[in-house]
């Protein structure tokens, strides 16, 4: 301990000598105790990095056989899935045509989101098509499609095996009860599986296998049939009892190291088996050689203190006594007795340094006001109108009504109003009500969208102040996008205002249910650190630098967890 205080005020020659000896030592000795240990040290060595490997790449496939259950969802309730699988009989044939070649653009982004992925595909009994990602002329196979169906897999595990084929499958609706309407299913590559086994054992000479216990279905690289059946034996000897670990198996007169690994995901042993003699070997000639880099280590010591202290330590310390002169406000160059190397390259870069340091610190705070001033006219201009599309199609919708005339005709007066308060590009600020009137304006196109599936309550006062465009609007489509768009049971949407002193809050809350604690409170760190970087998104993070910018530190967006049960969203605002 009183070695680490020493060191703490001494020279940096001292300090790299001692990291190079505190570096150096334990590594001798490390040495030495490696070569006592022999055979069982590194047995040892070996099975931790061999174990390591097997964790590194089970995770690997947990964690993409996951990601693949997770996302799943996102395409089992694709709209042109829905809608072909229910209605697509009385479709015309140019219709399902359509949807059908979009469903598969679908499949293939899915198919090629994975290296595990072989295939995706969609079953739709209603028109008997099998739709996959790169094939249009398919037939439903029957018995196929019946193995994929939920009742015919166990609930715990996300993984159907059929046919020495593996699936992972969704059905829709979910409900064992009742047929589903279709089933999405995604075939996993088991060659790209066999791959990931044969990193793990190919280069000690090794072999691997993925033994399903329940199913005892199987995934091995290049075992034969006698080893395999023992190495099943093990797995089923195992049972999940013990998850991971190494141990010697014997078979066939020969030991080997055996390195398992069990996977709740999959259900399955990851078993590694390498014979002994392939990594084992003589220890008597790493004596000898430990003597000699002990030699080589002391005259290594010698000649690094020499240049240490030559050509690093003696520069350094020329550049540091000039930073001081520095400090006490006196710019004197260095004269630079130095070549072409770092050193010399400091020294030119320092003198360059003093003689422009008032001009450049001018011209940075010149060059941040612009750059302040850049960045809030870029981030107004990101925001764009995103539903375009869904706009005309709830109008063309509605046209074709017959009962809707009315609804169209109020519908299209709500366009024109957004898109001309969008397209308004010449006012940096507007007033708050204008802002609010906007908002209402989309409200009342989501509640055509919508109807009355959605409540939305605008409730305050609005004070008469101006502010930055699209301060109110983009939060609220956020609700509309990610809360309540998607809810099955009845939204709400609760708009309302607050004055406290010099600041004006708006407050969005909603009564989403997919928002936890945590990703409220991960959006809420983003929102803190948003200054230090460019947020590419057009939504609550644009909005909050934006109001960062234009009112200062202490004024945009906050997030909690809102009284309806979703989030919560506060706009802060100054009236001054």
């Amino acid at each position: 301990m009183k070695m680490l205080f020493f060191l703490h005020d001494s020279s940096i020659f001292k300090k790299i000598m001692a990291a190079f000896l505190a570096a150096l030592l334990p590594l001798m000795a490390i040495t030495w105790m490696i070569n006592e240990m022999g055979a069982q040290k590194i047995r040892s060595e070996i099975s931790e990095s061999i174990l390591n490997t097997t964790r590194f790449y089970l995770d690997s496939l947990d964690k993409e056989g996951d990601r693949i259950s997770r996302y799943l969802p996102n395409y089992v309730m694709d709209k042109d899935l829905m809608e072909i699988a229910t209605t697509g009989t009385a479709m015309s044939d140019y219709d399902r045509a359509r949807k059908i070649l979009d469903i598969q653009k679908r499949l293939d982004l899915m198919k090629n989101s994975s290296p595990f992925i072989q295939e995706a595909r969609a079953y739709v009994p209603v028109i008997e098509r099998t739709i996959l990602s790169s094939n249009y002329e398919t037939s439903i196979d029957r018995q196929e499609y019946e193995a994929m169906q939920q009742s015919a897999k166990h609930l715990e595990q996300p993984f159907v095996y059929w046919n020495d084929r593996l699936f992972i499958t969704m059905q829709y609706p979910t409900s064992t009860v009742k047929n589903p309407i279709y089933v999405v299913g995604v075939e996993l590559s088991t060659s790209k599986i066999k791959e990931t086994l044969m990193q793990i054992s190919s280069a000690r000479g090794g072999q691997s296998i993925l033994f399903n216990l329940d199913r005892g279905w199987k995934v091995e690289s290049g075992v034969d049939t006698e080893l395999l059946e023992r190495m099943k034996s093990f797995a089923l000897e195992k049972n999940a009892a013990s998850e991971e670990g190494y141990e010697t198996l014997n078979y066939g007169g020969q030991r080997y190291l055996t390195v398992y690994k069990y996977s709740s995901l999959w259900n399955s042993y990851s078993i590694t088996c390498i014979p002994e003699e392939k990594i084992l070997g003589s220890l008597q000639k790493y004596r000898m050689w430990f003597w000699v880099a002990c030699a080589l280590g002391v005259c290594i010591l010698f000649f690094f203190s020499y240049f240490l202290l030559r050509f690093i330590y003696r520069p350094l310390m020329k550049l540091v006594h000039s930073f001081r002169r520095v400090q006490q406000n006196w710019l004197e160059p260095i004269v630079i007795d130095r070549g072409s190397d770092e050193f010399g390259y400091l020294y030119q870069a320092f003198n360059d340094t003093v003689r422009s340091l008032k001009t450049l610190i001018e011209e940075n705070y010149e060059q941040q006001i612009r750059s302040q001033r850049s960045e809030l006219k870029r981030l107004q201009a990101q925001i764009n109108p995103h539903f375009l599309y869904n706009c005309f199609f709830v109008l063309c919708r509605l046209i074709k009504s017959e009962n809707q005339k009315e609804k169209a005709y109020q519908f299209c007066l709500y366009i024109g109003q957004y898109f001309q308060f969008i397209t308004r590009n010449d006012e940096n600020e507007i007033p708050l009500e204008l802002e609010v009137k906007h908002s209402r304006t989309y409200v009342d196109m989501q509640s055509i969208c919508y109807g009355d599936r959605i409540q939305v309550k605008f409730e305050g006062d609005v004070p008469d102040i101006f502010v930055p465009r699209l301060v109110l609007q983009p939060i609220i489509e956020n609700a509309y996008k990610h809360a309540l768009g998607n809810m099955i049971q009845r939204g709400e949407l609760w708009v309302h205002s607050e004055l406290k002193a010099e600041v004006f809050s708006l407050y969005v809350e909603d009564n989403g249910r997919n928002i936890s604690d945590e990703d409220i409170e991960r959006l809420q760190k983003r929102l803190c650190e948003s200054s230090n970087r460019i947020e590419e998104t057009t939504g609550i993070m644009n909005v909050h630098r934006r109001l960062e910018l234009h009112y200062g530190e202490g004024y945009g967006i906050t997030m909690s967890r809102s009284d309806l049960g979703g989030l919560k969203v506060r706009i802060n605002l100054s009236v001054c």
